[in-house]
């Protein structure tokens, strides 16, 4: 990966840990993704007037991701929900990067160098040990329910990331492909809760709606600067670069959430640094 591919990864990771806490900091988590729906949605929308349409062969792609996209999102207030911030983010985020590694193997015939491998084996189990370890030297039994809609989220985004890589390549234009999918996976949610809340739905968001906004507004610079990534590198490397987000999550839940972050995750995020600099060696 160039410099610059790297630093896009980066900032990426900075925003949707950004993001991902002002979903986490609105209690109600219908109506947090509710209006980070409608802020990614408008903000597509805005980008259509800047863009060609994607190529045909990337729509298949398109309408899968929006689905995987709703799924993950589902599972992701449910994590929320269930668990504190710096410990769902990072488990959510971290068991993908594997997955991805797997699955691009297997559908993008991406095969990783061992100095990819190592490095994406060791980011990993550092990204995890962020949230286990955390949860190990914090004297509290896991609340596994939380932790299995973690784990199912990860699993989510690692289906999504291997579409994405698929489907922005096949797309002919990263920024039309990250407008429409912003349309069709932002509308899924605010729908639902149209449908949930009725005529209570506008009153119950206008306290939360400038925070909201800006979080879909975060979200989907976030996510675009991973589809262009994708398009410059390697799926497996990127995801795992990307998910260095979860150190600025643990970080945010300790300063702003008052979550423990202590030794272990410290030891955890050393670990991660380590992984990410085997990914990026040159061989």
């Amino acid at each position: 990966m160039t410099p610059l591919v790297v630093a896009a990864v980066l900032t990426a990771a900075l925003t949707h840990a950004s993001w991902n806490a002002i979903a986490h900091g609105i209690r109600d988590q219908l109506l947090a993704f509710t209006l980070l729906g409608t802020g990614g949605a408008v903000c597509g929308a805005a980008l259509l007037f800047f863009t060609p349409l994607p190529a045909a062969g990337a729509w298949p792609y398109l309408v899968a991701s929006a689905l995987l996209h709703v799924v993950y999102q589902s599972l992701l207030m449910q994590s929320f929900r269930l668990g504190d911030f710096g410990q769902m983010y990072p488990i959510a985020r971290g068991s993908a990067p594997l997955v991805v590694t797997v699955l691009a193997a297997v559908f993008v015939h991406e095969i990783p160098d061992g100095w990819v491998l190592t490095g994406v084996a060791l980011a990993s189990a550092g990204l995890v040990g962020v949230a286990l370890w955390g949860i190990r030297g914090s004297g509290t039994r896991p609340h596994w329910p939380a932790i299995i809609a973690a784990l199912a989220t990860g699993l989510s985004i690692a289906a999504y990331t291997t579409v994405d890589g698929l489907g922005v390549r096949a797309s002919g234009t990263s920024l039309g492909y990250i407008a429409w999918l912003m349309i069709l996976e932002g509308l899924a949610i605010p729908a639902y809760a149209l449908a949930r809340r009725r005529g209570q739905l506008l009153t119950e968001l206008k306290p939360f709606a400038r925070r909201g906004l800006v979080g879909g507004v975060l979200s989907v610079f976030a996510y675009g600067l991973v589809l262009w990534a994708q398009t410059q590198a390697a799926l497996a490397p990127i995801a795992a670069l990307r998910e260095s987000s979860i150190i600025v999550g643990a970080a945010i839940g300790a300063l702003f959430f008052k979550e423990r972050f202590g030794g272990p995750r410290i030891a955890a995020a050393g670990l991660m640094v380590v992984g990410i600099g085997l990914m990026l060696y040159p061989g």
